[in-house]
C-alpha cells in the first residue's frame, strides 16, 4: 500500500482496492515493518465490495504519511450461515 499524508492530531479515512473482498468481511491490517513515527492504525473495514477503509491516526503535532509497502491483510469470511432475525 501507498498511503497518502495525514495531518498532525487527526484520523484520516483511505481506501485501498483488494480484489476480492465482500462488504460483511471482518478485516485486520498490520504493517510489516516499522511504522512513521505517531500513525496507527485505528480501525478497518470493508466499505464497498473489493474496497478497503483503513482509518489512520497521526498522534503527532505535524503531519506525516503512514509507511509505503507490505501490509498484512487477514480477512474473516461467514459463508453458508444465515444469522437469525434476533442477531443484533
Amino acid at each position: 500500500l501507498a498511503p497518502a499524508q495525514v495531518s498532525g492530531s487527526t484520523t484520516a479515512t483511505q481506501t485501498f482496492t483488494i480484489p476480492g473482498l465482500a462488504v460483511n468481511d471482518s478485516v485486520s491490517l498490520t504493517y510489516q515493518g516499522a511504522q512513521t513515527t505517531g500513525i496507527s492504525i485505528v480501525n478497518t473495514w470493508v466499505s464497498t465490495a473489493n474496497v478497503l477503509s483503513v482509518q489512520f491516526v497521526n498522534a503527532s503535532g505535524s503531519a506525516a504519511t503512514p509507511a509505503a509497502g507490505t501490509y498484512i491483510l487477514a480477512c474473516d469470511r461467514l459463508e453458508g450461515t444465515t444469522l437469525p432475525t434476533n442477531a443484533a
